[in-house]
């Protein structure tokens, strides 16, 4: 082989090597969920969901803690449940705590005051998981992979996105609906069944929350991969559960589609379906993830409500959940 195209090849090999070609793995066809699901999630730490006082004084506050933290170790060992925790604390009247802040760790002391029942108290109020209804949206039949929700799941006390060690979903069945009406939104109403698990949840992001599908795979219509391209304004169904565990479909009008790919309103809809409207006033909670399918093509899934006009909502680009969940 002559030495120039010998070089020319080598040359070709380093560029692609440097600018390596981004092939995504997820499906071109499918599932549509829309079923009701329970979701479960153990954070990473231990959270601090509030403080209150002790005989007078506030152990919290003089150690510096604040709503928000997440406590990883005490006397330097792990921990990762409430049960950890009060096992590490013991009867220690001091303890030390590393904690994570934000994105910087930190370390303190931490002093418990006797109550009115010489009863040991840290000052604490902490949390370790969070349980909650959902709707699923999609599962990946090749990779198994599943996305739901549309939005990343916040610990309702701090305000902030739950930092998930992992967690699950599993059986959930709709019970009634509290309907939503002006700057007030309904929600679903449901009992659980952990017992019957649907999959793992292994990040909780932005886009949704994601996992493996670990049980069967059902057996249900294929819906091809909308592009960003392929969405248009007008007429459109979402898939979601109002009664027991039977997914529907309703009718609804896509307003305007937003030029962010990356946000999670891309899609503004309407709910013009006669009997949704009858039964849930619009937009509920429990709603988020539901499928949106416009002709044969999977599209999005609904994130938000506009709380002052339930009627209305906002959805997520079906793209942007499964590049998230190849992640």
């Amino acid at each position: 082989m002559p030495k120039k195209i010998k070089s020319k090849l080598l040359l070709l090999l380093i560029i692609l090597m440097i600018f390596p070609i981004q092939v995504l793995a997820y499906s071109e066809y499918i599932i549509a969920g829309g079923e009701n699901i329970g979701i479960e999630l153990n954070s990473k730490g231990i959270v601090i969901v509030g403080t209150y006082k002790v005989n007078g004084g506030n152990p919290a506050e003089e150690a510096g803690l604040r709503i928000g933290d997440m406590i990883t170790e005490i006397n330097n060992a792990s921990v990762t449940n409430i049960e950890d925790m009060l096992e590490k604390i013991g009867n220690n009247e001091e303890i030390g705590l590393n904690y994570i802040r934000g994105n910087k760790k930190y370390s303190t002391s931490l002093k418990l005051i006797k109550d009115n029942n010489n009863i040991l108290k840290t000052g604490l109020y902490v949390k370790d998981s969070i349980t909650g209804i959902g709707t699923l949206s999609f599962i990946d039949p090749n990779t198994k992979l599943y996305g739901a929700l549309g939005h990343e799941i916040i610990e309702k006390s701090t305000g902030q996105k739950l930092e998930i060690k992992d967690g699950k979903i599993y059986n959930s069945t709709v019970t009634s609906i509290t309907p939503s009406n002006d700057g007030n939104p309904g929600e679903k109403n449901a009992r659980y069944d952990s017992s019957i698990v649907y999959g793992n949840v292994n990040e909780n992001t932005s886009s949704g929350i994601f996992g493996y599908y670990t049980n069967d795979i059902p057996n249900k219509k294929l819906y091809k991969v909308a592009s960003v391209n392929d969405i248009k304004t007008g007429n459109a169904k979402i898939l979601t559960v109002l009664n027991g565990n039977e997914v529907q479909e309703y009718d609804i009008n896509i307003i305007s589609l937003s030029k962010e790919d990356k946000d999670t309103k891309n899609i503004l809809f309407e709910i013009t379906d006669k009997s949704l409207l009858e039964k849930t006033g619009g937009i509920v909670q429990g709603m988020s993830g539901s499928p949106i399918i416009q002709e044969d093509y999977i599209i999005g899934a609904v994130t938000h409500v506009v709380v002052d006009n339930p009627k209305r909502g906002y959805g997520i680009y079906i793209v942007n959940m499964l590049e998230e969940a190849e992640n």
